[in-house]
């Protein structure tokens, strides 16, 4: 049963949740995987990605790499169905309308290929982190493995219907 629910879920989830469950086993294993980030150390991370990726395919490698190394820093997953463009509002106080914001989304969009997207996403992630933010790395990863107009479309999306849902709030009280 609980193998057939694995098999229902993307696979950034099931990988997000091996990430998690090989962190809890050991301490040595997210030092390997905080190290994915950097082009110099990421090696030491291929043990564990390994099985999930083609490491001489180098936009895929990038992606998981990426995504072990924030999963490793945050020690968690939200598990809400959100984009990168909701988690960049949420790390500004005026959320959507804040310039900052705006251009760490536009920078984003701009990018052509899932291994310029994972540069611009590193440091979105590490200021997800310094905020308080958490993101849903399953989803972040399936974005980046599928990267093209459709993701960046769905984190436009996100980005901007923030303050759309926040206004409806506001208007209930």
């Amino acid at each position: 049963m609980e193998e057939q629910e694995k098999s229902k879920q993307s696979r950034g989830t099931n990988f997000v949740a091996y990430i998690l469950s090989r962190m809890e086993e050991s301490s040595a294993v997210g030092a390997a995987l905080r190290k994915a980030d950097n082009p110099s150390t990421e090696y030491q991370s291929w043990e564990y990605l390994a099985n999930w990726c083609d490491l001489s395919n180098s936009n895929e490698r990038a992606c998981f790499a990426t995504i072990a190394s924030g999963v490793a820093r945050a020690k968690k997953n939200n598990s809400e169905v959100t984009s990168i463009g909701r988690t960049i509002a949420y790390c500004y106080p005026d959320g959507n309308q804040d310039e900052s914001a705006k251009r760490k989304l536009r920078r984003l969009l701009a990018c052509d290929n899932a291994v310029e997207a994972c540069q611009w996403c590193r440091p979105i992630i590490r200021l997800a982190e310094s905020r308080g933010v958490s993101m849903n790395f399953g989803k972040l990863l399936d974005d980046l493995l599928y990267f093209g107009s459709r993701a960046k479309e769905r984190w436009a999306m996100d980005f901007y219907s923030k303050a759309k849902e926040e206004k409806n709030d506001s208007n209930d009280a």
